[in-house]
Formats: structure tokens, C-alpha cells, sequence
């Protein structure tokens, strides 16, 4: 289920207030192009500055206009435990498919706090959890080690691997197996990730250019020469897209090119702020050697 393209959906915003119009027509572009699932609420859609409210409303918009086309693994960590069941337990009654839950950031848990993190969401709650593991961000960097342990646990299914280490993923397949799910959180390196034992992306670059990720993972994780070339040839067209929407802070620069595409506003929240003309610039030329604009 949780394989291929997942999207990390951006969150749009109108004059301060969730844009809910340009977010409902978001999910139907991705459910018309090809995105193999939604992932609402994570660090692409500004989920530290939604309140609970829209933290939920943003899940629950997610789940109804997906309406079981494709799956949801909603975004619902956070660095105090009670608050990630409570999101995590909201986003099970309203029919996610899964949760994306973030290592703890800024109380830097050691190893054995993070285990006890997931463990009681795990505990509490009944459905697969994927951990998302971002050092670059939260600082903490969870263990091999720690996640074979989570993976004892009946909800605990696989990672988001935002580590950028790519020999990490040869490690957790030696000691997790197949069965542990290894979604990259880095879109430049889901080539090399795949062939090392990954089977998709949480995708940032999927917001704008849905058809193109998700032809690339079917091609990726196919064995034959000529679907290696094909995987190859988009890796290649889409790696200046890839460049293009980190040159700073995500999501600013995705929310620009989705306001090129028509898709919603570039609208973030503080302290996010808008791309500077030099990055636009940058954004622009990216997306025409890619044929999006």
C-alpha cells in the first residue's frame, strides 16, 4: 500500500486561512496523475504552524475527497507523546490508511525515549505507523537498531528516510528484511535508494510534477535494462526540479511552482517567508527544462 510516489502535500493558504477550494483541487490533481498516495500535514504542508483544528481539518479534507482512491498516511507527530496519540488517534476514526509520525524535535529523547515515543502511540492506537526520521531537522537521529526494535510492534511498518545516508538503507534491509517499508524523504537520491532496497518517496517535487514521479518509481523498482534506462532518463530530467525546491526553506519554493502551475497560492505562514526574485528565477528555468511551464 504504501509504496511509489507518495505525495507530501503542500497546505494552501488564502489571506491567512486555509484555502480549502485549492487543496480539494489539489488531491484530485494527484488522484488524475498518477500520485500513488496523499500525505497531508507533514513538513511540506506547515504542519507546525496549523493549529489543531486545521492540523485535522487539513486530514480529514484529505481522507474525504481521496474517498479510497488512493491511500493517506496522515502526518501526525510531534515532540510531546500525548499530543502525537491524540493527532495519530483522530487520523485513525476519520480512515486514514497510516500515519507519518516525526522523530521527537527540539527535547532531543535519547534512543530508549524514542522507542517509548513510539511504543505508546503504537499502544494507543491501531494504525501502521511509519517513522519518519529526519535528523536534519529534529536533530535526533533514530538508530537502526532502535527501529528494528519498533519493528516488533504490531503498527510500526517502515521509515521515511530524510537521513540523506544512503548506506543506511543497506543496513536496515540487512537487519529489518523486505517487509520493513523504506520510503526516501529525499527526492535527488530515490534512485540509488530504490536500487539499494527502498520502494518509494514521501516526494516534495511530486506536488508539481505528479506524472513524472510516479512513472519514475514504477520504473526504479523494476529489475530489466530497459525499465533502469527509463527510471534514468526522468532521474535525470527531474534532478534540477529536485534542486530547484531546496535552494530554501521548504515548502516556499514548491508552493511558488505550484502558483505557476495554477495550482494554489504561494501563500506561507511565518516563520516561512515567500522566495526571493532570485529563487523564482531559479524555480522557473527548472520547471521549463522539465516541460512543466
Amino acid at each position: 500500500m504504501f509504496k511509489g510516489s507518495n505525495v507530501a502535500l503542500v497546505t494552501p493558504f488564502k489571506n491567512a486561512k486555509l484555502d480549502d477550494a485549492s487543496y480539494i483541487k489539489l488531491i484530485h490533481f494527484h488522484i488524475k496523475n498518477g500520485t500513488n498516495g496523499l500525505v497531508p500535514a507533514g513538513t511540506t504542508g506547515e504542519s507546525p504552524t496549523l493549529s489543531h483544528e486545521e492540523h485535522e481539518r487539513v486530514i480529514e479534507l484529505c481522507v474525504r475527497e481521496s474517498d479510497g482512491k488512493l491511500p493517506v498516511i496522515a502526518g501526525t507527530g510531534s515532540n510531546s507523546t500525548e499530543e502525537a496519540i491524540s493527532l495519530t488517534s483522530h487520523a485513525e476514526r476519520i480512515g486514514a490508511n497510516g500515519a507519518l509520525i516525526v522523530t521527537p524535535y527540539y527535547n532531543k529523547p535519547t534512543q530508549e525515549g524514542l522507542y517509548q515515543h513510539y511504543k505508546a502511540i503504537n499502544d494507543k492506537c491501531g494504525i501502521p505507523i511509519i517513522i519518519y526520521n529526519i535528523p536534519g531537522r529534529s536533530v535526533i537521529d533514530m538508530s537502526v537498531d532502535t527501529m528494528a526494535r519498533l519493528f516488533e510492534l504490531k503498527n510500526i511498518v517502515g521509515v521515511k528516510d530524510a537521513t540523506g545516508d544512503l548506506n543506511r538503507v543497506n543496513e536496515t534491509l540487512k537487519k529489518l528484511g523486505k517487509d520493513f517499508i523504506q520510503l526516501t524523504g529525499n527526492d535527488d537520491n530515490a534512485l540509488e535508494f530504490n536500487l539499494r532496497g527502498g520502494v518509494g518517496s514521501i516526494s516534495v517535487t511530486a506536488n508539481i510534477a505528479p506524472k513524472y514521479c510516479s512513472e519514475f518509481q514504477k520504473f526504479s523498482i523494476l529489475t530489466d535494462e530497459k525499465s533502469k534506462l527509463e527510471a534514468e532518463k526522468i532521474d535525470k530530467i527531474l534532478q534540477p526540479v529536485h534542486h530547484s525546491m531546496f535552494i530554501e526553506s521548504n515548502p516556499s519554493p514548491v508552493k511558488y511552482a505550484a502558483k505557476l502551475l495554477g495550482l494554489c497560492d504561494d501563500e506561507v505562514r511565518l516563520p516561512m517567508v515567500k522566495v526571493t526574485e532570485a529563487t523564482k528565477k531559479i524555480v522557473e528555468e527548472a520547471l521549463k527544462s522539465a516541460k512543466l511551464i
